[in-house]
């Protein structure tokens, strides 16, 4: 009886520690929640996963080192801007750095331009 009973308690945890490991490996795939918002702000004028569809420069696939340095100039003042300093200044080092990340690893798309209202 006792051999039955740790049998099958080490069979109901297999399951719960799959699940559990599975669980980490999404997690550690995805990026967290609150780099998803902070790229989610910068695509209302970046475009999604920072493929801009013109007028504003294209993040995706961008060298982080650059992001970097030109996230720090707008921080500093030493690139001017209209929107981006405020941006910058509200970030960390920290922040800045992750969606260097971010961005350098998104593929960087051709830009296509909706279809105008008439053909739909």
């Amino acid at each position: 009886m006792f051999l039955k009973s740790r049998w099958l308690s080490a069979f109901s945890i297999s399951p719960t520690l799959a699940m559990l490991c599975t669980a980490i490996s999404v997690q550690a795939a995805e990026p967290d929640s609150h780099l998803r918002v902070l790229a989610a702000s910068c695509a209302a004028c970046h475009g999604s996963n920072g493929n801009s569809i013109g007028g504003t420069p294209v993040l995706a696939g961008l060298d982080a080192a650059h992001f970097r340095l030109q996230m720090k100039s707008f921080r500093s003042g030493e690139r001017s801007s209209t929107v981006m300093h405020h941006h910058a200044k509200g970030l960390s080092e920290t922040e800045i750095d992750a969606l260097a990340d971010y961005f350098a690893a998104q593929p960087r798309m051709a830009a296509t331009s909706p279809k105008p209202l008439g053909s739909l």
